[in-house]
């Protein structure tokens, strides 16, 4: 199974839970590849069956606007049919953007496969075992 991992990260916290990802896909036998919204071709989504996306919370509870959010809408077209999991984190609130992100999937017709993960500001032991299984369960 070839799988990614897409994340944007500004304080380290969602890219510690995106090698978490990471390491959950490799464990269970993933061709993997990590990769920044600047490095996402949308062209290439299609050669891939399982992907991770990871963002934290900005501002009002929303996706990273200048990078992700404008990556997210150019590949969101492609996803359908593919496993897809998120995760992300956050200082404030409590996790609307998570909601209103899982709610733009289902909306765009992406299935998650299993549930978001978050973590409140950096994650902790248990946060990154639970990215770890998303990893493990999205390429199975």
């Amino acid at each position: 199974m070839k799988a990614a991992v897409i994340y944007w990260s500004g304080t380290g916290n969602t890219q510690a839970m995106a090698e978490a990802v990471l390491a959950g896909m490799n464990s269970a036998g993933a061709d993997t590849v990590i990769l920044t919204p600047d490095q996402v071709n949308a062209s290439e989504i299609s050669s891939y069956d399982a992907i991770a996306m990871g963002c934290p919370a900005m501002g009002a509870e929303v996706l990273e606007e200048s990078e992700f959010e404008p990556m997210y809408d150019s590949i969101k077209g492609s996803l359908a049919g593919k496993k897809v999991a998120l995760f992300g984190s956050y200082g404030w609130g409590d996790g609307e953007w998570m909601r209103n992100w899982e709610e733009d999937c289902e909306k765009s017709g992406i299935s998650l496969v299993t549930d978001s993960v978050l973590a409140n500001d950096a994650p902790d032991q248990d946060a990154i075992e639970a990215c770890k299984a998303l990893g493990a369960a999205l390429v199975k």
